[in-house]
């Protein structure tokens, strides 16, 4: 089985700076996509940021120019540095990756979420 678990939550003022950690753990053969998403109370679980195991990244509108999401693919670890964060960024930060185990099939996993809280 594969693990996958967020670290790097917590709260900060807007303006600050915070730094989410993804590790991945367990049989792993490769890692192809990771991203990081967020779900906020009582609205749908959206897409922050992906990034392919070449490191190519794509970003939502809201936080382009403010997030950078980046991977050490030799410790299976991926990263969101969240900076000029706002109230708004408040939510509930899930890491997703496509893993292969064994062979050439991948299999989508979820962390269990770090709380990121922004105080205006």
């Amino acid at each position: 089985q594969v693990q996958l678990v967020e670290s790097g939550g917590g709260l900060v003022q807007a303006g600050g700076s915070l730094r989410l950690s993804c590790s991945a753990s367990g049989r792993i053969r490769s890692i192809n996509a990771m991203a990081w998403y967020r779900q906020a109370p009582g609205k749908q679980r959206e897409l922050v940021a992906g990034i392919t195991s070449a490191g190519s990244t794509n970003y939502a509108d809201s936080v382009k120019g403010r997030f950078t999401i980046s991977r050490d693919n030799a410790k299976n670890t991926m990263y969101l540095q969240m900076n000029s964060l706002k109230p708004e960024d408040t939510a509930v930060y899930y890491c997703n990756a496509d893993v292969s185990s064994r062979s050439l099939f991948y299999s989508n996993y979820w962390g269990q979420g770090t709380q990121v809280t922004v105080s205006s």
